[in-house]
């Protein structure tokens, strides 16, 4: 009876300290130098660099509400920060593919969000070559938000808040489709992940453990040709071997260009905070790491139209797999995944 009496008032604590958590200020403000524009030094230039969209706290401020609004769907009920969750490196946690309005699926997995400003194309086809116009997709897309931007935009001038946010970042109460766009990028543009155990032992501030040096070894050897460092990944498309979904009918990248190479290829993912984005591949496929390697170990008949360096598979022992696998989770950046910039302010603080 006691130690249930404990539990309850336990619990009730924790809470109380939640709730608080909501209303404190200083947590959710948003400074200057919350905003400030400071790249990773051992990163490429940006190809995405701001020029014209300077962050301002009051422009991230707005993009960071719209970003978790639902009312950027038809029926209110959808936001990005749905599919994109904080937790998983802005990816979504165990679905195989997204989830949109009125329970409709899509076909693919939902990428993460992070690096965005290094990314020459997006989506998992490269179907947008611009952080300012990917939210486009999504909001139109019939099984994802299913609005357009129109009555978003109508939607947003009938609300005194967003009235009120838009003056408070432009300096005039007029609503428009690129302002909305502008300050969203502010917000996802700056989702930077550079502070992983592999980065500071790449700064020489932490230490790999002989299992993740080795690890590292194979990666380098066996991996980097298509997820190059720092960003792991070269940005480019390939066809991975895996079988075509008769169920999803997915054909990759074909379907932007019509080129029939491009035939089953898809936008070759970055690797960083890998250990959070599961499940794995354009559809979700894959459960775990370990399904992963083994995929990669597989051989293929030039029907396949694998990639050329992935024909003969590639050759990992066991023992290796688990050594790269300690290595891909010193790509886990907690710096960035409980970063309080980017949390949602309507939730808890964790």
């Amino acid at each position: 009876m006691f130690k249930k009496y404990l539990y309850i008032s336990a619990s009730i604590f924790l809470l109380v300290m939640s709730l608080a958590f909501i209303g404190d200020d200083k947590y959710w403000t948003i400074t200057k130098e919350d905003v400030k524009l400071d790249f990773p030094k051992d990163f490429p230039k940006p190809i995405y660099d701001f020029k014209n969209n300077t962050p301002t706290p009051e422009g991230f401020t707005l993009g960071r509400k719209l970003f978790y609004d639902p009312i950027l769907s038809k029926d209110s009920s959808i936001s990005c920060g749905f599919c994109h969750q904080r937790i998983a490196a802005f990816a979504h946690i165990d679905h195989p593919i997204s989830h949109g309005i009125n329970g409709l699926l899509g076909k693919r997995n939902v990428p993460p969000l992070q690096n965005l400003i290094w990314e020459k194309e997006m989506m998992w086809d490269g179907g947008v070559n611009n952080l300012e116009v990917q939210p486009i997709s999504p909001i139109t897309n019939p099984v994802e938000m299913n609005e357009d931007m129109g009555t978003v935009i109508k939607k947003l001038q009938r609300s005194k808040v967003y009235t009120t946010m838009f003056k408070t970042a432009f300096g005039d109460t007029l609503i428009t489709s690129q302002k909305l766009l502008r300050v969203l990028a502010q917000f996802t543009g700056l989702m930077i992940s550079s502070n992983s155990r592999y980065d500071k032992y790449m700064r020489h501030e932490d230490t790999l453990s002989k299992t993740e040096l080795h690890g590292l070894q194979l990666f380098r050897d066996k991996c980097a040709q298509c997820h190059k460092e720092p960003l792991f990944t070269d940005n480019t498309y390939r066809n991975n071997g895996i079988a075509y979904d008769s169920t999803f009918k997915d054909s990759g990248r074909i379907k932007i260009t019509g080129d029939k190479k491009d035939f089953m290829k898809f936008r070759v993912p970055s690797l960083r905070n890998v250990e959070m984005t599961y499940p794995y591949m354009h559809d979700g496929r894959f459960r775990n790491l370990k399904q992963v390697l083994d995929h990669y170990t597989q051989s293929y008949t030039q029907a396949s139209h694998a990639d050329p360096i992935l024909v003969k598979g590639i050759s990992l022992t066991e023992q290796d797999k688990t050594d790269i696998i300690a290595f891909l989770k010193t790509l886990t950046d907690k710096t960035f995944l409980y970063d309080r910039r980017f949390a949602d302010p309507n939730m808890v603080r964790y």
